[in-house]
């Protein structure tokens, strides 16, 4: 037990470090945050400082969902992974380091995936490029990918299809503003920036 809520603490501690406040602080001087949707994730650095700062931002993020179960795997087993997977995207998202206002979750928990189970963590991500590409809209690619997540892990059951669905409902739930924005018709698409003010 002592070490799997270690790897739980480990973990929340790795979500911590958000990507995009660092790159916003080292490249800009700005709080990522205080800009364009507010969010501390790689698609509002996409609009506000552009690709390549977006791509490092949503590799670093997705790096720190593989580290945490890594370390959680070689604390406690699968279990210690799983937990992991779970609290470092608690981590990402709310952040005690950053007063609880951090990302959403996306490129974590589609790190973690890819440490759990590859297979399906790939199906998942190409689902939402897919979704992405197609439509134009990243929070409708991005919350689709991550909630077909239990819908391909139901043939393997057990705790990875519990930690699947509530990684699921973490997305939803980070995601509810961009949601009503998509059924309202008012959601930006990919390609709309917005300026550092």
């Amino acid at each position: 037990m002592i070490y799997e809520v270690l790897s739980a603490f480990i973990s929340y501690f790795i979500g911590n470090f958000s990507t995009s406040y660092i790159i916003g602080k080292s490249t800009k001087n700005i709080d990522i945050r205080e800009h364009g949707s507010g969010n501390a994730g790689a698609t509002n650095v996409l609009r506000t400082l552009g690709k390549k700062a977006a791509l490092y931002t949503f590799l670093g993020d997705s790096l720190k969902g593989v580290l945490a179960v890594l370390i959680g795997r070689f604390l406690a087993g699968e279990k210690g992974a799983l937990i992991s997977a779970i609290f470092v995207v608690v981590g990402h998202n709310w952040p005690l380091l950053l007063k609880f206002k951090g990302g959403k979750g996306v490129a974590t928990t589609i790190g973690a995936m890819m440490a759990i189970d590859p297979f399906i963590g790939i199906f998942s991500l190409a689902l939402g490029i897919i979704l992405i590409i197609k439509t134009k809209y990243v929070s409708l690619g991005s919350i689709l990918g991550i909630v077909s997540l239990p819908i391909f892990m139901v043939y393997r059951g057990g705790n990875r299809l519990i930690v699947s669905i509530i990684l699921a409902v973490m997305i939803v739930f980070t995601h509810r503003e961009n949601i009503k924005k998509l059924i309202n018709g008012t959601e930006r698409k990919i390609g709309q920036k917005t300026d550092t003010r």
